[in-house]
């Protein structure tokens, strides 16, 4: 919702009975929000406004301009971003190797989940996600690599490595941001 009067908020009501989330922002607002997603991948406005429904005022074609921008998609990652990604996973491959503590492993594989679904949308060319949409975004780009992902979620390191090669190979030594 716009208003110029709101500095933006978010509000989170109930309407007979379903959970209904209230964005408002002011036109400034939004458009920084709006390019502030694109930079970083993930879309979650855009993808908001182009597929929600309209309940109060006419929003223009601002709902068409977001369909576009998800169409287009990011295009590829950066070589910061590519070279990050490359860096993060063998970081993490270079913990879940030396961890011994089964509680380690297993927060050092559920953060797989994420950066590997990332690293392999990004890679793609796709738009990243969270939660229930990083997987719906997965199976959309690949549904075999994403039931693959889904059935290493407690070994990760295999994936993690196909990922990588697919990426350039490990990164580490020398990586400086």
């Amino acid at each position: 919702m716009l208003d110029e009067t709101d500095p933006g908020h978010r509000e989170s009501p109930r309407h007979e009975g379903w959970p209904v989330e209230l964005l408002v922002h002011t036109r400034a607002g939004l458009t920084g929000t709006l390019e502030s997603e694109r930079a970083k991948r993930k879309p979650s406005t855009h993808r908001m406004l182009a597929q929600g429904v309209v309940l109060l005022g006419d929003p223009g074609d601002l709902p068409a301009r977001c369909a576009r921008v998800l169409a287009d998609g990011p295009g590829p990652p950066t070589r910061e971003q590519h070279d990050w990604m490359r860096y993060r996973l063998t970081d993490g491959l270079d913990d879940l190797h030396h961890a011994t503590d089964p509680g380690e492993r297993t927060v050092i594989a559920t953060t797989f989940w994420t950066r590997v679904g990332e690293a392999m949308l990004s890679l793609g060319g796709r738009w990243v996600s969270s939660g229930k949409w990083l997987l719906r975004e997965l199976r959309e780009h690949d549904p075999i690599l994403a039931e693959r992902r889904l059935s290493a979620r407690d070994d990760p390191a295999a994936l993690v490595k196909e990922v990588l090669e697919n990426a350039g190979g490990p990164l580490f030594d020398g990586y400086r941001a």
